[in-house]
């Protein structure tokens, strides 16, 4: 059985493992594809040093069929298409008896503090798994855990149906929040200086700007007709764009932090002032996030086919990453984890 291995210093490499049966409470999935992400890309960057144990298998945007499950688990049976929910929050503490599980403070996020599905076969705690439809294609399904990202994000800006949305950065969680809130009824523009980035929003319907281009603030004031953008998704993790995101949005407008930034950043304090701005910070997503992800993915709402850029054999994990970092176009990478074992 093989597992994409992450060591530390920007090193990853592809090694055989003996596969191990699944514990009491496990089930043994055969994975399927495995998306890579920004988190993904920050760990191999080194800047989650701190909390990723090396060697690490990486991977947490997953699709799969249970192989085999394990003592006192029920409700499975080997065969079904599923994903993994990889929020494991602790269920004592204040936060999570609150229901906010996703946010706990000794959350264990499995493909970060834990083995992640970057393998071929992979044991999780039965708790973890979703059901996907039967007729979904498991390429289409590695996108579900992203997409519930975006309902997250979505769901926490309070987006109301004729409300203006800008989306800065326009890659692939980016694109799913753009989708995610056109359902909601709302008006998205994409700010993106990529161009293949652009043209695949374009080609979806979505309005874009070039933040490299006139300015990006005044374009908005034009698209809104001189009110300024209700709800604004920093999804780009760029100093800049932070100063984007804010001076698009209207008074009393928010602001919905998404990306991951390592370092800290200088934002318009006097701006939140003067206009009663919000800033809201969104991470990961609860159960429910994941139930509407499924749903939206399967019905096609999701323009998976669209996002699905790159497909690589997991032996080639380092090309798959190379590809995402390169920014040239491409979408979301998945890693084909299954063939010979």
């Amino acid at each position: 059985m093989r597992q994409a291995v992450y060591h530390g210093d920007r090193r990853l490499s592809v090694i055989d493992v003996p596969e191990t049966p699944p514990a009491a409470g496990q089930v043994r999935i055969d994975v399927a594809f495995t998306g890579i992400c920004g988190t993904d890309l920050h760990i191999l960057h080194g800047d989650m040093d701190q909390r990723v144990a090396v060697p690490a298998v990486l991977g947490h945007e997953m699709s799969g069929t249970v192989a085999e499950v394990g003592d006192g688990v029920d409700g499975w049976t080997p065969g079904e298409p599923v994903t993994v929910l990889p929020v494991l929050p602790c269920g004592d503490c204040t936060t999570c008896r609150a229901g906010h599980g996703h946010v706990c403070p000794r959350l264990t996020f499995i493909g970060i503090d834990s083995t992640g599905s970057m393998q071929q076969r992979w044991n999780v705690p039965a708790r973890a798994l979703v059901r996907l439809p039967a007729d979904l294609d498991l390429a289409h399904g590695a996108l579900v855990e992203p997409t519930a990202v975006a309902v997250h994000d979505v769901r926490r800006s309070a987006l109301t149906s004729g409300e203006h949305a800008v989306v800065v950065g326009g890659g692939p969680v980016g694109l799913l929040i753009a989708v995610v809130a056109r359902h909601a009824g709302g008006h998205v523009l994409i700010v993106e200086p990529n161009p293949r980035r652009r043209a695949v929003a374009e080609r979806l319907g979505f309005a874009t700007a070039d933040p490299a281009g006139p300015d990006v603030a005044a374009a908005v004031h034009d698209w809104t007709g001189g009110d300024g953008a209700a709800v604004a998704f920093e999804v780009s993790g760029a100093a800049a764009a932070v100063a984007t995101a804010v001076d698009c949005l209207a008074p009393r407008g928010r602001l919905v932090m998404v990306a991951i930034h390592a370092a800290p950043r200088e934002v318009n304090l006097h701006r939140f002032f003067w206009r009663e701005l919000t800033m809201l910070g969104a991470r990961l997503y609860s159960a429910d996030d994941m139930v509407t992800a499924v749903a939206m993915v399967a019905s096609g709402r999701i323009p998976a086919a669209d996002l699905i850029t790159t497909v690589e054999p997991l032996h080639r994990v380092g090309d798959a990453f190379a590809a995402l970092e390169s920014g040239a176009g491409v979408m979301k990478v998945l890693l084909d984890c299954a063939g010979p074992r």
